[in-house]
């Protein structure tokens, strides 16, 4: 039968699994889930593979804006090699990107940018 100090060591030990869980739970879903869909048409500007740990392909997106307004970047990151193949076969050409925004994710060594490209679009 364990000792007090022995049930107090059971019970850290618990608690540290289950916040572990709660965090690795956490960081599935908000990697899975997506809050809001979307499309984007513009000119690929730049396209990169960057991360610490896990390497993601970073971009950016000049959008098309309408005559006489300020042009808008749009910044996005994409996990799927095979669409990252795509997009890097259309930079500087006029595409779309669908996306998919994933809030809340706990921290940026999935990803730069909350908004993940599913799919490339080339118009040109």
């Amino acid at each position: 039968m364990p000792n007090a100090k022995g049930k107090v060591l059971i019970g850290i030990v618990g608690v540290v699994a289950l916040v572990l869980v709660a965090l690795v739970g956490y960081t599935w879903l908000s990697l899975t889930w997506s809050y809001s869909k979307g499309e984007r048409a513009g000119y690929v500007q730049k396209f990169s593979k960057k991360g610490w740990v896990f390497k993601t392909w970073e971009g950016e997106l000049q959008m098309l804006p309408v005559p006489g307004a300020i042009p808008e970047k749009f910044l996005f990151s994409v996990r799927d090699e095979a669409t990252a193949q795509k997009i890097n076969e259309c930079v500087g050409k006029k595409v779309v990107l669908r996306y998919g925004q994933h809030k809340w994710v706990p921290t940026t060594i999935f990803a730069d940018t909350e908004f993940f490209v599913e799919e490339v679009k080339p118009l040109e």
